[in-house]
């Protein structure tokens, strides 16, 4: 009966272990939906900030930046997902970014409700070890508690 308890617990560990992991990755997951959102937002301050003939560094691969002059910024090309940008006006341009960032708000709200829903479902696991760890306690206790009282009887006769 005791090797069975340690078994349950031996089990209930290795679900909190996935658990956990699983965590771990949507915690990620949101971390690197929020870089996105942060791009988006630097995105957007450039667009409303920057004026034709300034200068700016674009970035090339690998680290390296080229410095360009902005052309016309009243017409910027903006990625519509699945490989795909369109040159789109200013005021269009930054509409467009602003939805992609409500699209990663709800993606987030999304995950963030996984996690939320994992760790209740670990806090009930952890609840389940502990309760099969006192209930192991408890019948050592009175494993020894018989094996004493049998001695106990035998030094008596």
């Amino acid at each position: 009966m005791m090797g069975g308890g340690q078994q349950q617990l031996q089990q209930l560990s290795q679900e909190l272990q996935a658990l956990d992991e699983e965590i771990e990755s949507l915690e990620s997951e949101v971390s690197d939906l929020n870089d996105e959102k942060d791009e988006i937002d630097e995105a957007v301050d450039a667009i409303e900030t920057l004026e034709s003939g300034s200068t700016v560094q674009v970035p090339l691969g690998g680290g390296a930046y080229l410095r360009a002059d902005v052309q016309d910024i009243d017409e910027v090309v903006v990625s519509l997902g699945a490989n795909y940008a369109a040159e789109q006006e200013q005021s269009t341009a930054i509409e467009t970014l602003r939805r992609k960032q409500d699209a990663l708000d709800e993606e987030i709200a999304s995950v963030r409700g996984q996690i939320e829903e994992l760790e209740e479902e670990s806090d009930e696991i952890e609840e389940q070890a502990m309760q099969a760890q006192q209930q192991m306690q408890q019948q050592q206790m009175q494993q020894m508690q018989q094996m004493q009282g049998e001695g106990g009887d035998g030094d008596d006769e």
